[in-house]
């Protein structure tokens, strides 16, 4: 095997690992947040709510919401790659894994650190599996998606959506509290130093990328 291919595959593991351990750890991160019980992010809100009213598991309702903001791509036409199609199931599964595991916190002393680490986790998270390049979550995409079409500034199409959907999580049951502040002005710095901590270099020219390049503005958390 010649030096580059060899160089070539050990890039390619290597983002095959952050994608998959990044995806997991958001699941795990949102599970934590949950347990906390002191509010979720924006879309947990939603996931939340939806699971209330369903009685389905907050993991399976994230794959579902997921597959349906996927289907929305088509007519905005955005392309998924791996990243975009494995973000659908493994978040939702790492989520529900982790959830069976952990019990409920009691009391600030426990509910504190517990939301703390879950907002940290994601921004570790968000930077492994973003920092991977095989493409854009689905909510990610959507957001890119519309930015593009409607011309909008990243900034105004995501706050849009994201007070669109806690409004209709916290109106179908979700929670909605001082994690979910909190978590609103964290992230953003957080994803962009763990960003800078988990970046690889760019593949070389002329070797295939199989989603392109995420841009790092167009964060938007699960």
């Amino acid at each position: 095997m010649s030096e580059p291919t060899a160089r070539s595959g050990t890039r390619l593991s290597r983002r095959l690992i952050q994608l998959y351990a990044g995806l997991a750890l958001y699941g795990a991160s949102s599970a934590l947040m949950v347990r906390a019980g002191l509010g979720l992010e924006p879309w947990g809100v939603l996931h939340q709510g939806l699971a209330e009213r369903t009685g389905i598991s907050i993991g399976v309702v994230s794959i579902i919401v997921g597959a349906v903001v996927l289907l929305v791509w088509i007519p905005i036409r955005q392309r998924p790659g791996l990243g975009t199609v494995s973000n659908v199931f493994a978040v939702g599964i790492a989520m529900d894994s982790t959830l069976a595991l952990l019990p409920d916190a009691h009391g600030f002393g426990a509910q504190i650190p517990l939301m703390a680490a879950g907002i940290v986790l994601n921004g570790v998270a968000t930077g492994l599996y973003i920092s991977a390049r095989f493409g854009p979550g689905p909510r990610d995409g959507l957001m890119t998606g519309l930015n593009r079409l409607t011309g909008r500034p990243i900034r105004l199409v995501r706050t849009a959506i994201e007070v669109a959907v806690v409004v209709t999580g916290f109106l179908l049951g979700g929670s909605l509290g001082a994690g979910t502040v909190l978590y609103a002005l964290a992230i953003g710095p957080l994803a962009q130093f763990f960003l800078r901590v988990f970046d690889l270099p760019a593949p070389d020219e002329g070797t295939p990328d199989v989603a392109g390049r995420t841009p790092q503005e167009a964060i938007l958390p699960q």
